[in-house]
C-alpha cells in the first residue's frame, strides 16, 4: 500500500494512555499479561480446533477465523502500547500511522462480518436442523467468510485513502495511543467532509449487521418454544449463549469507542472504553467460548494426552 503524504507531518507523537509518569510501569505490565494471555488464548484455540477432527464444523470454522482475527489485532496494538510505556517519545511515522489505521480497520471490520455470519450459523443449526448440512455446506461458509474478509479490505482501503489524502499541518499531537480515525481527523487542515460521509456509511453497514444478527436470535427465541425436549433448549443455549457475550462485548465497547467525543472528558473516556475493545475483547473470547463448551473441553483432554503419551 503507496502512503503519498501532500502535507508537511512526517510524523505523529500519541499522547499515550495517560500522562501521569506513576501509572507508567504498572499499566506496562498490566498491558504485558493482556498480550501474553491474549497471543497463548488465541494460538491455542486455533491449535485446538486444527488438531482436534470433531471440531470440523461449521461453527468452529467461523470461530477459528473470529480467533485469527483477534489474535492479528492484538498484533496492531500491543506492542507499539508497550513500547510507548518504556520509550521517551511515543512517535510513530506517517507511513506507519496510516498501515496502523488500514489493519485497525480491516481487522475490526471483517470481526464484525465474521460474528454476523455466526448468527446466522446459530439461527440455521436451531430453527432449520435438518437443512444444516446443506445450507452451511463447506462452499457457503468459505463464501461466508471470504466476503467478510473482502469487505473489512474494502472499508480499510476507503477509511485509509480518504485519511492519506488529507493535509496534516500543524500538530502532529495526537490525543490517544493509536492511529484512530477521529484522533487523526481533528488534526487536520483540510475539510473532512468526505471522510466524516465515509464513516457514516460504514455506520449504517455495521447497524445492518447488528439488525442481522439482532434478527437472527430473535427467530430463535421464537422458535425456541416450539422445541419438545429440554436437551433442545440447552443445545440452544450452549450454542448462541457464547456468541451473544461476544457480540455485546465487540458492538458494545465498539460504539462507545466511536462515538465522536466532543469534549475532553469524553477523550479520556474513549481512550477506556478503547483499551476493552482492542485489548480485552481479545483476550477474552478464547475464554468465552471455551468455558462451559463440552467440546472445546473434550478437544483440549485428547490434545494433552496425546502431548503426554
Amino acid at each position: 500500500m503507496a502512503v503519498k503524504n501532500d502535507s508537511s507531518v512526517i510524523e505523529f507523537i500519541f499522547m499515550g494512555l495517560t500522562d501521569q509518569p506513576e501509572l507508567q510501569l504498572p499499566l506496562f505490565f498490566l498491558l504485558l499479561v493482556n498480550y501474553v494471555v491474549t497471543v497463548v488464548g488465541n494460538l491455542s484455540l486455533i491449535n485446538l480446533i486444527c488438531l482436534n477432527s470433531h471440531l470440523h464444523t461449521p461453527m468452529y470454522f467461523f470461530l477459528f477465523n473470529l480467533t485469527f482475527i483477534d489474535l492479528c489485532y492484538s498484533f496492531v496494538f500491543i506492542p507499539k502500547m508497550l513500547m510507548s510505556f518504556i520509550s521517551e517519545r511515543n512517535i510513530i511515522s506517517f507511513a506507519g500511522c496510516m498501515t496502523q489505521l488500514f489493519f485497525f480497520c480491516f481487522f475490526a471490520n471483517s470481526e464484525c462480518y465474521v460474528l454476523t455470519a455466526m448468527a446466522y450459523d446459530c439461527y440455521v443449526a436451531i430453527c432449520k436442523p435438518l437443512l444444516y448440512t446443506v445450507t452451511m455446506s463447506p462452499k457457503v461458509c468459505s463464501l461466508l467468510m471470504s466476503g467478510s474478509y473482502m469487505m473489512g479490505f474494502a472499508g480499510a482501503m476507503v477509511h485509509t485513502g480518504c485519511m492519506i489524502r488529507l493535509t496534516f499541518c500543524d500538530s502532529n499531537i495526537i490525543n490517544h495511543y493509536v492511529c484512530d480515525i477521529f484522533p487523526l481527523l481533528q488534526l487536520s487542515c483540510s475539510s473532512t467532509y468526505v471522510n466524516e460521509l465515509v464513516v457514516s456509511i460504514a455506520g449504517i453497514v455495521v447497524t445492518v449487521s447488528g439488525l442481522i444478527i439482532f434478527l437472527s436470535y430473535a427467530l430463535i427465541l421464537l422458535n425456541i418454544p416450539h422445541m419438545s425436549s429440554s436437551k433442545g433448549w440447552s443445545k440452544a443455549f450452549s450454542t448462541c449463549g457464547s456468541h451473544i457475550i461476544t457480540v455485546g462485548l465487540f458492538f458494545g465497547f465498539g460504539m462507545l469507542t466511536h462515538v465522536k467525543p466532543s469534549s475532553a472528558g469524553f477523550v479520556e473516556q474513549g481512550k477506556f472504553f478503547s483499551v476493552v475493545y482492542t485489548n480485552v475483547v481479545p483476550m477474552l473470547n478464547p475464554f468465552i467460548y471455551s468455558l462451559r463448551n463440552k467440546d472445546v473441553t473434550l478437544a483440549l483432554k485428547k490434545t494433552v494426552k496425546r502431548m503426554t503419551h
